[in-house]
Formats: C-alpha cells, structure tokens, sequence
C-alpha cells in the first residue's frame, strides 16, 4: 500500500490494471448494468466516466484477465462481442467537421472487423455497421462524452455550431430505431442531457441512471471505499499536517465529499482525492483543470452571485436547452451544484463541498470585480478584519471596485455593490449573508466571523452616518447579542465606483 499507483488522468482500464495502478472495484454496479442493455449517464467532467466506458470495452471484449480479482470476475459468462466505441474527447470534429470525424471512426471500426462499408451518410454507415457486426454476435455501442461537440461551442460562444453539432447528432442517433435485435448493450455518457425535444427524442428506450438510487455511487468513491483503498495514505497525511485522525477525515469530508446522486451514500469526485492523496495538501484540483467561463458569464450578465439553496424543479434539473438555457440547471449538471434535498417534485442544491465552493467565490469574485486575479486584496481585506481597519478595508475594496468598467457599474450599481461585498467575504470562508432580515427591516449585509459580527449598511450618494443611523434606530443588532461576542456597526457611503467612507462604531 505504501507505494501505490494513482491513476490520475488514466483513463485505459487495461493500462491501470497491467500496470498496477489503484482501482477502486465498481464492477458490482456493472453486473447490474449488464441485466439491462440502454443506458445514459450523466456525471460532471473529471469523474471517471471515461474509465467507466473503457472499462465496459474490455469487458465486451471478453478479457476476463484484465478482471482477475475483482467482484465480477466469477459472475458473468465470458463472451466476446463486437464493440463500436466512439470517444467524443479524441474526434478532430474542430478540423474535420462532426460528420467526417464520426466517419472516420466508423470505418476505423469496420476495419478492425474486416468489413467492407458501402454507404455514405453518418447514419447509413452507422445502420450498415451494426447490422453487418451483428453476424458475427450482439453488437455493443459504447458513446463517450457524446455532448463534447456541441458544449465546446457553446463554450465558445459559437450557439450555431453547437445547435448544427446538436441536430446532426440527433440524426445519428436515429439510427438505433429499429434495431434491438442487433444491439447487446448501449451506453451513452455525458456532462448534460440535452431536452428529449432534440437528442433525445429520439433515445427514448434509454434508462437514465443519472439519479437512479441504484448507481449513486457507480462514479466517485464513497467513504468506505476511500478508507479501505487508501488506508496508509491517509494515515500518513493526517501525520504530516499534525491533525488527529478523526479531524482529518472531517477535514477531508469539507473539501472534496459531497456530492449527491441520490444514492445511498455521497461521494467523493476521484480526480480531485487521488489529486489529494498525490500532493498531500489541500487545494483546488478539480477546478484547475478547466475555467468556467460560460457559467460565470451567464451569471455576470444576470447578476446572480449567490447560487446557494437553490430550488428548482425535477423538470429543469434533468434536461438541458441550448434555446433556453437556465442556468442553475447548467450549474448542475456540470458539478458546480449538487442534490441537498429531495422535495419529491423538485430539489435544494447546494455547492458539494469547499473545493468547490472556494473556486467558485473566486471566479465570480474575478468576474464581477474585472480583477483577473482578486485573491490577494481579499488576503489584505481579511487583514483588516483581523485588526479591525476599517480604512484599510475601504481601501481593499475599492481596488475591486475601481476595476468595474464605468458603463456597467451605472446601470447595476446597487447589485455591484452587493456582489463584490458578498464574494469576497464568502471566500474567506467568513458566514456572510446578504440582506438579513429582522423583525424592524432588512440588513444589507451581515458578516460573521469567529467572536465577531459586521452589520454593514449601503448607502448610494449618501452620508455614512445616515446608514448608521438607520442600523441603530431600526435595532439591526438586537439578534446577535451573545456574551462575549463584539458587534461592529458599519455605514457605508458609496459614490460612483468607490467607497468614500466607512463610519463604524462597536456596540459591544
């Protein structure tokens, strides 16, 4: 166990199992995979889906070798079937266009199986394939990342090429009508369902396992499963930081568990623990691997910046259009949101965990402040928190706001204030809330933090002692009078893109 392998970034089966890397066994759930023949799955980037679809190829391919050990390997019938596997990630659709890389991967098939293709069109091809490989046994159909060519564009920003990616996979698809009797098994993986009124129209014989309470934990690791593959490992780290063990795992728990698909437990997202377990600290693996900069453009241009606790109903939760795109749907379904609660109708989302949550804060914090990287003036604001400068903190502040492009910061003046204030707050990790209400009126912003609380009150062109005024003769403190707790009043005089003067006074 000390010298273990993590596969990070592997994503050949054969690979990891010839050269001895970490496997965590999900070929239970594969067993029950197999009982059926047409799925979907849809899980956030970096999740192993990947590995998954590798792993059901060799697996069709009949290389029980590759299997030795594991919970499957004496409970199928070995049987070799002919697989068309299309890998979404490796197609030159950029260069070649869809429909001529889609071909290429066709006839690459057709090749490994000595068959001589005599149609055209992507669809004749496909249909000509299937049936022709189904002489020889079943055909299996396993489609990886199938929403790629249509996410990078939208991505781009190029909604026409996603939505011509979009219809031309539409067709494709439509080719499956029809022929059960050739098909053994059919797996399509991806980061978002697109509305049965496009793609899946015409995939409607698919069981979506996305949330089936029966393969929750088919991607991820659950704590079970990181405890017994990786016991040492732990140990080892929870050493080296000087935390006990229960702290640590606690610890481990707030950064990278958390996410829920309805099943019976939450799970780890593996890229980001092996990540972990490799360079023994904690960070933000999983967010490094790719900026979310359609997301964050979406919620710039609506003004949204807190997306915490939010309801929305199983409808939107479960489908995706590129007519219409919601963004907390987006949110969730690429892993920036998971399931908090089930309202049977409709779900609570909430962010998985603090790698997430941290990111997140960051790249909004960047977004809406135009500062490319804000993090260090939210070091030199926590400062001021600490020491109680409340000139260093206007100072910090209006590096954040003076960045704002001056057009846009007239025309969203109050919400701009609001958002920077609230951002950076939350990612110090401080309890920030925004327009708290109490039974005399509502505070603009609230910020908790150890023995401490901050009563902020916004005023736009007037003066601070207004906004104080308003906070004491409206008794905003009255809720947060503890023993030994200090209570800080704020009023905030704001004027054209820059905080002109904080007025604080201590309550207690």
């Amino acid at each position: 166990m000390e010298n273990q392998k993590y596969p990070i970034g592997i994503q050949d089966f054969a690979k990891l199992r010839e050269e001895n890397y970490v496997y965590v066994d999900k070929t239970k759930y594969i067993y029950q995979m197999l009982q059926g023949a047409y799925y979907f799955l849809s899980r956030p980037r970096r999740f192993g889906k990947s590995l998954l679809v590798n792993t059901l190829y060799y697996l069709f391919e009949g290389r029980k070798d590759l299997f030795k050990g594991l919970w499957i390997e004496e409970k199928i019938e070995w049987k070799k079937h002919p697989v068309i596997k299309i890998d979404f990630t490796l197609l030159d659709y950029d260069k070649l266009g869809l429909e001529n890389s889609i071909k290429e991967t066709l006839f690459l098939t057709a090749k490994k199986y000595q068959i001589e293709i005599e149609n055209i069109t992507i669809k004749s091809i496909f249909n000509e394939l299937i049936i022709k490989l189904s002489k020889i046994e079943k055909v299996v159909i396993l489609i990886d990342e199938y929403d790629k060519p249509i996410g990078d564009y939208l991505e781009k920003g190029k909604i026409e090429l996603a939505i011509e990616n979009r219809d031309i996979l539409k067709n494709f698809y439509s080719t499956l009508k029809g022929l059960d009797s050739h098909i053994r098994f059919f797996f399509l993986t991806g980061i978002t369902k697109f509305a049965k009124v496009s793609i899946f129209s015409d995939l409607n014989n698919l069981d979506d396992l996305s949330l089936h309470p029966d393969f929750g934990e088919l991607l991820g690791y659950t704590q079970t499963e990181l405890e017994f593959y990786f016991p040492e490992k732990l140990k080892e780290i929870a050493s080296n930081l000087n935390l006990s063990y229960a702290d640590f795992s606690q610890e481990v728990k707030l950064w990278y568990n958390g996410y829920n698909f309805l099943g019976k437990e939450k799970v780890y997202n593996p890229f980001s623990m092996l990540r972990f377990l490799s360079n023994r600290r904690f960070a933000n693996f999983w967010f490094e691997t790719g900026t979310p900069s359609l997301l964050i453009n979406l919620l710039q241009k609506k003004r949204t910046f807190n997306v915490d606790n939010i309801v929305i109903g199983d409808d939107l939760i479960g489908s995706f259009s590129l007519e219409n795109i919601n963004q907390v749907t987006l949110l969730y379904q690429t892993g920036y949101l998971t399931i908090k609660e089930d309202l049977g109708e409709g779900y609570v989302l909430t962010y998985p965990n603090l790698e997430v949550k941290k990111s997140m804060f960051r790249y909004l914090l960047n977004g809406f402040s135009y500062v490319s990287e804000a993090y260090s003036v939210v070091y030199y604001i926590e400062q001021s928190l600490l020491k109680r400068d409340f000139e260093l903190l206007k100072q910090q502040l209006n590096v954040l706001f003076g960045s704002i492009p001056g057009d846009i910061f007239e025309k969203e003046l109050e919400s701009y204030y609001h958002a920077i204030i609230f951002l950076t707050f939350q990612l110090l990790g401080y309890k920030m809330q925004a327009e708290v209400r109490t039974s005399k009126g509502r505070i603009d912003a609230v910020l908790e933090y150890n023995n401490a609380v901050f009563l902020f009150e916004f005023k736009v062109n007037k003066t601070p002692e207004i906004a104080l005024k308003q906070i004491k003769d409206r008794e905003y403190f009255q809720k947060y009078l503890q023993p030994n707790k200090e209570i800080y009043l704020l009023g905030v005089n704001c004027y054209e893109k820059e905080i002109k003067e904080i007025l604080h006074e201590k309550y207690q």
